[in-house]
């Protein structure tokens, strides 16, 4: 016999589903050593992450880089999301390097004090441009 119920209400049967533990590869390779991409795209880790901490959903990253796949930016975002600290260290890295390589640019450039005077004088020189 069943249990009469209430007006509205209906009545819920649960169950238990054993899952199986899932456990996902994180699609990320080494190329060239030292460089991160994601899946079997040349897209850097670095960008997919920052752009994940701008705010970007895993499918407005996918829509910017379309070699990307949806589950593998998943997956990588995942990853981050549970364990931060290798990647935020891989990240402080990336800068380091970006900081070292625009100081080596600029230390191999000459100086710009004057750039816009030099560059008007060629302008006025070829005509380009009156007093």
């Amino acid at each position: 016999m069943r249990e009469a119920k209430p007006e509205g209400e209906e009545l819920f049967s649960m169950t238990t589903v054993d899952f199986e533990p899932l456990s996902v590869a994180v699609p990320l390779r080494e190329d060239p050593p030292g460089v991160f991409r994601v899946g079997k795209s040349r897209v850097l880790l670095d960008l997919v992450i920052r752009a994940f901490q701008r705010g970007e959903t895993p499918e407005g990253i996918v829509q910017s880089y379309e070699t990307l796949s949806l589950p593998d930016v998943y997956a990588v975002v995942s990853y981050y999301l549970a364990n931060p600290g290798p990647i935020d260290e891989y990240l402080r890295q990336c800068d380091e390097a970006a900081a070292q390589t625009r100081l080596k640019i600029e230390a191999s450039q000459p100086p710009r004090a004057n750039l816009r005077e030099l560059i008007m004088a060629r302008a006025k020189a070829k005509g380009l441009v009156r007093d």
